[in-house]
């Protein structure tokens, strides 16, 4: 490991400033920069610890939505009753990752921050733009299986591994920052990310030193929350699919439907095309079929994946059709 700098924040200003430099990183539960540390893929001059800022309660919104702290863990946000019987897509989704020990330590902030899991970007002697810009893209004629399908180009193919952002994503959550100097901003989570074009090693569209504070989750929407995982194993893998999905039934017919996609792109996949394909259709699985291929229609495989595109759209029958109470 390289040598750092180590500084542990007593203040959000005092993070924000430590963190402004072009070396330096933010670091709480560590679940994922220290890994990558050790593999030398991140290469910090400082650590600014935020561990001990007043970031980690979930606090009630006048509107009945929730601010989730960004040092909340992912274990206490699972177990919180509020998200237990408002959001229970978003529970389901964070107990599917990961492992106890890691969601006991794993904070809401890190967790939407969290690098992909592409192997050829933990494999140092094999080239990767998002590690190294410009030496190329190994996952490209590799052994590619779990990458993405949708929103990528040939630069990077690497997917987004949180299951919390996907069910973020479908919830219409947003993310409130700070900046060094005090400015904040609140970012719906679907602009958090930035599409890999041809610079894949800048991720999201935040700043340098620019702190996530809290997430902050809407009254919950009408309908029945679903969060579905595929994977090689009952746990501990990231998702090679996984979908969340509210619908809101009228009678026979699909009166709303929201669509979000995990394991096929660079971020959490809000499918615009699902749901307009579910507005108003029957409550049928040839329904769910259809807004499945509505919602593929621009996938491409990469040969090892390509089974995905397939396995997305099953899986987002079988997801709606849980959520439709048709099973």
């Amino acid at each position: 490991m390289k040598p750092f700098r180590y500084e542990r924040a007593s203040s959000i200003a005092s993070a924000c400033a430590s963190a402004a430099g072009p070396a330096a990183k933010f670091v709480a539960g560590g679940t994922n920069l220290v890994d990558l540390m050790k593999l030398q893929i991140e290469t910090p001059a400082r650590l600014v610890d935020i561990g001990l800022l007043p970031l980690a309660e979930i606090e009630e919104t006048a509107d009945g939505g929730l601010r989730v702290g960004a040092l909340v863990t992912n274990s206490a946000l699972a177990a919180d009753l509020r998200v237990r019987r408002r959001y229970p897509l978003l529970s389901r989704a964070i107990l599917a990752g990961a492992s106890t020990q890691l969601r006991n330590k794993a904070t809401t902030g890190g967790n939407l921050l969290q690098r992909t899991r592409c192997p050829y970007f933990y494999d140092t002697t094999k080239p990767c733009n998002k590690r190294v810009p410009g030496s190329g893209c190994a996952a490209l004629a590799g052994l590619n299986r779990m990458n993405a399908v949708l929103g990528v180009t040939d630069d990077c193919i690497a997917a987004h591994p949180s299951d919390m952002a996907v069910a973020m994503t479908v919830l219409d959550a947003q993310v409130e920052t700070i900046a060094p100097g005090g400015a904040t901003r609140t970012i719906p989570i679907d602009a958090l990310y930035r599409a890999p074009g041809n610079t894949p090693h800048i991720e999201t569209v935040l700043a340098r030193g620019e702190l996530i504070r809290s997430v902050l989750l809407p009254p919950p929407p009408p309908g029945r929350q679903v969060y579905r995982k595929v994977r090689d194993r009952a746990s501990f893998a990231f998702a090679l699919v996984s979908v969340a999905a509210i619908v809101a039934r009228e009678g026979e017919r699909v009166r709303a439907a929201r669509v979000a996609f995990g394991g096929l792109s660079y971020k959490p996949w809000r499918s615009a095309e699902a749901e307009a394909a579910l507005a108003g259709a029957a409550v049928t699985r040839a329904s769910f079929d259809a807004a499945g291929v509505a919602a593929l229609k621009d996938a491409r495989g990469y040969g090892h994946n390509d089974f995905k595109i397939p396995l997305a759209r099953r899986t987002l029958r079988a997801t709606l059709a849980d959520a439709a109470g048709i099973v």
